[in-house]
């Protein structure tokens, strides 16, 4: 979604007055997240995309209504009435929008959401919305399989940071798709970079950057912690830092060997399943196959 508040911040920055359509109410089925809108212009411009199907149209149109008095319209959409239309695969979703147009002041909150660098509240009517900051994904080591996972990371929102003292790896040219590139040891940079919002996986492969990254992990309030390495490296990290007096309980919190189990060899596949395997996390979920689930599968 930030990329429809990006639009939204150049187009008003070019002078063009700009409305969106935000879901506020979702029943029956998940076609997107609560707080997910769309940006229309008067001159027809859009970004987004709601999951609204042929109803997108409808919802444009009110946005434009919108953009021409300032008046904030609430519109409801039954997807269960397209049955005839899709041939009886519509979702059935029942969603409510709420259509409005910012104040001048709102190009500032706009390159803040684009940009992920704080959280900003929306406050339309009574409805509130919290977009969050970016989280922060912080890989130990600037090896391959850290360019694979900043490039898919950046794309699933993260704020990407690779940690790694050695010049001759720690380059953008090696890692192009992170955010920055911090050329220390993970234990001077990562104590004051963790938090409950970020996922830090170590994938050097090297005990003395294995170890000092763990430590800092385990001592603050890390999302998640994740492992490279065999077993047999990992059981090795954890009796090393059993003997510095790590319990069972804080071992417990590193996932290594890190990733889910989906038969990935290449490097691609097993950022995937490291992503995937943070994402399971974030959610309360196993990581199962949706068809052996029940139940939302969102």
């Amino acid at each position: 979604m930030r990329d429809v508040f990006a639009a939204a911040a150049a187009w008003l920055e070019e002078g063009q007055p700009v409305a969106f359509a935000t879901l506020c109410e979702l029943r029956a089925a998940k076609t997107a997240p609560i707080g997910t809108t769309i940006a229309v212009t008067a001159d027809g411009r859009i970004a987004g995309n709601i999951g609204a199907g042929c109803y997108e149209s409808e919802i444009i149109e009110t946005a434009q209504r919108t953009l021409g008095d300032g008046v904030v319209r609430t519109l409801d959409v039954n997807l269960d009435s397209d049955d005839e239309l899709s041939g009886g695969t519509a979702c059935g979703a029942v969603m409510r929008l709420l259509v409005w147009r910012p104040e001048a002041a709102f190009l500032d909150d706009a390159h803040a959401i684009a940009r992920g660098e704080r959280a900003v509240t929306l406050q339309i009517g009574t409805f509130t919305h919290v977009i969050p900051a970016k989280e922060t994904l912080i890989l130990v080591g600037a090896t391959t399989l850290a360019a694979d996972l900043a490039a898919i990371g950046r794309r699933m929102d993260f704020n990407v940071i690779v940690v790694d003292p050695r010049p001759a790896f720690a380059t953008e040219r090696r890692v192009p798709d992170a955010h920055a590139i911090v050329r220390e040891w993970p234990d001077d940079y990562l104590p004051l970079a963790l938090s409950s919002h970020t996922a830090v996986v170590v994938l050097s492969h090297d005990p003395k950057f294995d170890l000092p990254a763990l430590r800092c992990a385990l001592r603050s309030s890390a999302s998640y912690i994740g492992l490279l390495g065999s077993r047999r490296a990992q059981a090795a990290r954890r009796s090393a830092l059993r003997a510095e007096g790590f319990d069972d309980a804080a071992l417990a919190r590193i996932h290594g060997p890190v990733g889910l189990d989906i038969g990935g060899a290449t490097t691609s596949e097993t950022a995937i399943s490291i992503l995937a395997e943070i994402v399971a996390e974030r959610s309360g979920r196993r990581g199962t196959s949706l068809l052996s689930a029940s139940g939302a599968i969102h």
